[in-house]
């Protein structure tokens, strides 16, 4: 019993890693041509792979970028998650976070722009896009319960994200945690 065991488990971890394998490469192919340049067929050439292992794994389009918007997010949620569980300053980490959009994060930070944009036009998609505002309002929590303090906090992070993006030069923390900071103030009355 244990071989058949060891088969299935076997099976499931090899279908993880193809369904990874596939993941990351629509990220690459979002990076480089953006979402418009997603195919089944452009992922099964970036991956090595053949169209219908593609197909198997995601039977939909909008299943494939689901999948993909919902790696970056995941990453993002998690690290929120962390900042509002375990820092003293979560804004401090937020800030920091927010920051790695115009160096080490930027690929990934503009991964998740260009699909959470493209939920605006793919409803099976935003479910996966609202996953960082709802972190965020959830870190902005930690700070204030005035509503409309939080809707701006979260309005303003996206603001900041997308500047830097656009931008061509480091982002300054430090910069960032005094605006968001200062953004809160308003609810502390």
């Amino acid at each position: 019993m244990a071989d058949e065991h060891d088969t299935a488990d076997g099976r499931k971890l090899r279908g993880q890693r193809r369904r990874a394998q596939i993941i990351e490469a629509t990220l690459t192919i979002v990076r480089r041509d953006g979402a418009a340049g997603v195919t089944h067929r452009t992922v099964a050439k970036e991956a090595g792979i053949t169209t219908s292992l593609t197909l198997y794994y995601f039977a939909t389009l909008d299943d494939l970028l689901v999948a993909a918007l919902t790696s970056v997010t995941d990453t993002y949620t998690r690290r929120i998650r962390r900042l509002i569980d375990t820092e003293d300053d979560p804004l401090d980490g937020l800030a920091r976070l927010i920051a790695e959009s115009a160096g080490p994060g930027r690929e990934r930070a503009l991964a998740e722009r260009e699909l959470s944009t493209l939920a605006a036009r793919r409803p099976a998609l935003r479910p996966a896009a609202r996953g960082w505002r709802d972190n965020v309002a959830e870190l902005a929590r930690t700070r204030t319960d005035d509503p409309d303090a939080v809707e701006a906090f979260v309005a303003l992070c996206d603001g900041l994200c997308a500047a830097i993006l656009l931008d061509d030069h480091d982002a300054d923390p430090d910069h960032i945690r005094a605006v968001l900071s200062k953004a809160l103030l308003g609810s502390d009355h």
